[in-house]
């Protein structure tokens, strides 16, 4: 039976973001989640109802009397059938009547009489942040155990710079998710390693793969939603970072090697997406190299590239590895032969070998004990059921 999807009440005020409150929902719909919006009326002077109810295809409420609620208590009910609330943007005047228990509309009555978490994302002129009223609100929130998403510092409306901008609805809304999954990693450290490398010939050419960094990218962000902290190392590839995971650039299969390596003793799982080139060019070239009259090719020499999960399976206390690898053919026997020689205790097996770039895949898992098959889903939705499986297989392991 497929989980309940998540369910968002969604508080809008008054300020200037809340056009920006639009994109949230979406943002939030688009990742599964049900989203009921709930507005104070300052809010719908920068944003109609209308809007919010065509984008989420639920009514949306703004007043403590709305007689659409067969008991006539809004303020009870629909925080009831929530998950959380996540007020977006949170205004100073809003945070500081939070912040003293009052209560004089609807959506501020919701949130005192909530049972779920309470997150707010807040947007202000930097002078209202940086006011010491706001802050000690803002410290009587934290103490009650109110969640703050933001702000960020950045060009503001009123034509300033400073902090109290509101952060981006897609980082408001995995933040959101994030705190809201299940915890199966918790206190738990994975390394993943995502995307190409890339092997210079010369200043202005190398030697690369087609590998998009996706599937990379989207463990790495269900690794840090099922509450691990998450080193991630990547290749060459024009990704956004996943909230909360920290990311460590890298070109070459060396500087990967070198970067994995430095950060493979504190870490408990291990997860080596990225497609590694197995050789690189031994003679670089430090300037580009011309064509020849007779167009005959360069002469290059190759040198053998680390294996960098084989290399850190061969460590002597090697934190749960898993492999991913490629195959076109004999996919159950190839990838019992690959996971044996790295010696690892789990491969993922890509089930069809055009999966490069594509936003969908389908994996066979491989263990000692046989095969366990993923069906074909978004990459985002496999990667949740691959960090699933990590986490049951997961030995005790002390640090």
């Amino acid at each position: 039976m497929a989980a309940r999807p998540i369910r968002i009440l969604l508080g809008v005020t008054g300020g200037v973001a809340a056009y920006k409150a639009a994109e949230l929902a979406r943002r939030l719909m688009e990742q599964g989640a049900q989203v009921q919006v709930a507005m104070t009326e300052a809010a719908t002077r920068f944003v109609t109802p209308a809007t919010f109810q065509a984008l989420t295809g639920e009514p949306v409420y703004t007043d403590a009397w709305d007689t659409r609620i067969d008991n006539l208590m809004p303020h009870i009910e629909l925080s009831r059938a929530a998950d959380a609330i996540l007020v977006a943007p949170a205004t100073a005047d809003f945070m500081a009547k939070l912040a003293h228990g009052l209560a004089d509309d609807l959506l501020s009555t919701l949130c005192l009489a909530r049972e779920i978490p309470l997150l707010l994302a807040p947007a202000m002129n930097r002078q209202m942040w940086g006011n010491p009223a706001t802050q000690r609100n803002i410290a009587l929130l934290a103490g009650d155990g109110v969640q703050l998403l933001g702000p960020t510092s950045g060009a503001q409306a009123c034509g300033e710079t400073g902090l109290g901008r509101m952060i981006e609805p897609d980082e408001i809304a995995e933040a959101t998710l994030s705190f809201l999954a299940p915890k199966p990693l918790a206190g738990k450290r994975v390394l993943v390693t995502a995307g190409p490398t890339y092997e210079p010939i010369d200043p202005v050419r190398g030697i690369t793969n087609r590998s998009s960094g996706k599937m990379g990218f989207e463990i790495a962000r269900a690794a840090q939603r099922a509450g691990a902290k998450v080193d991630l190392v990547a290749g060459p590839v024009a990704l956004p970072t996943p909230w909360g995971v920290e990311r460590h650039d890298v070109r070459t299969a060396l500087e990967m090697n070198d970067a994995v390596m430095a950060r493979v003793a504190s870490a408990d799982v291990f997860v080596a997406v990225a497609a590694v080139a197995d050789w690189r060019v031994a003679n670089v070239s430090d300037r580009k190299i011309k064509k020849k009259p007779d167009g005959s090719p360069p002469s290059l020499e190759f040198a053998l590239n680390p294996d960098i999960l084989a290399g850190v399976a061969a460590l002597a206390d090697p934190p749960y590895c898993v492999g991913f690898a490629a195959e076109s053919e004999a996919l159950e026997e190839n990838g019992q032969q690959k996971r044996k020689a790295k010696g690892v205790p789990l491969l993922a097996a890509n089930i069809g070998h055009e999966t490069f770039g594509l936003d969908e895949n389908e994996l066979l898992l491989i263990d000692e004990a046989g095969t366990t098959r993923l069906e074909r889903a978004s990459k985002a939705e496999l990667a949740a059921r691959l960090v699933e499986e990590i986490a049951r297989r997961l030995p005790a392991r002390k640090r």
